[in-house]
């Protein structure tokens, strides 16, 4: 990354895989944000180990936070910890990064599944979305005379899939059915559209990113991305964000997916 991202970053699902290298890139670039938020559901817990190393690496810049997503009370206590380290100066990106990739064919799949699914895959980005929507509002009201939207000046970035668009279904699905995954997905895309809309008079950008298949426990051993290639493709997309990408689903190399 050639400049800096933005100056304060919360993270979802951070503890591995892909929030975890967002968090770790985000960090190591040569001019990092002042804040990252790395949020995940049990930070003393073994899976966030490697996110707890890393935060003492980066002491000054990276603050480990528990939240569960699907939580309103975590939530706003998160929000008021946060809104307390951020001084008065708001928070410029928010990455939904938390989900969960339920398997499931139409006979393996019930209310049980689905509900799962939905819960942190929509109901999550939701959730935190509205919470964080006055920071949000406080970080763009910083830039008083810039009226184009950024990431830089306050966005949110929904992490959706290839998986989700409706459009392509018919050639990728007997390949991988995964009807929470798929469903919860698309349903997260029609969020971000909302809120795209929703926070444009705001001077608020909202998207969402593919990743690509990547190497993660999600992901499998067979997919051909590793960690690395994926962040560093999507960060490069999220640094020259505008205006017009607002409402769009974009994969890691900033290629456009239809709905």
């Amino acid at each position: 990354m050639a400049s800096r991202v933005c100056d304060s970053v919360l993270v979802t699902g951070s503890n591995r895989g892909i929030g975890l290298e967002f968090v770790r890139q985000l960090a190591d670039s040569p001019s990092p944000p002042d804040q990252i938020f790395a949020g995940c559901r049990d930070p003393n817990g073994s899976s966030a180990q490697e996110l707890q190393e890393l935060a003492k690496k980066h002491q000054d810049v990276i603050t480990v936070v528990q939240l569960e997503t699907d939580s309103p009370a975590s939530i706003t206590e998160v929000s008021k910890l946060m809104e307390a380290k951020l001084n008065d100066k708001g928070l410029n990106l928010i990455i939904n990064n938390a989900g969960v990739s339920i398997p499931g064919s139409l006979a393996e799949t019930g209310k049980k599944e689905m509900m799962e699914a939905y819960s942190t895959n929509v109901v999550g980005p939701l959730l935190i979305t509205k919470e964080f929507h006055p920071l949000l509002c406080k970080a763009a009201a910083q830039f008083p005379h810039q009226t184009d939207m950024s990431c830089r000046r306050s966005a949110v970035i929904n992490v959706s899939s290839l998986l989700s668009s409706i459009t392509i279904c018919p050639g990728n699905f007997s390949r991988a059915p995964l009807y929470p995954y798929r469903i919860s997905k698309a349903a997260l895309n029609m969020l971000t559209c909302c809120l795209a809309e929703d926070f444009r008079k705001d001077g608020i950008l909202v998207m969402a990113l593919h990743p690509g298949w990547v190497q993660t426990e999600m992901g499998g051993s067979q997919a051909p991305l590793t960690t690395t290639e994926s962040i560093t493709g999507m960060l490069k997309v999220i640094a020259i964000l505008t205006e017009k990408d607002s409402g769009r689903l974009l994969d890691w190399e900033g290629k456009s997916i239809p709905w």
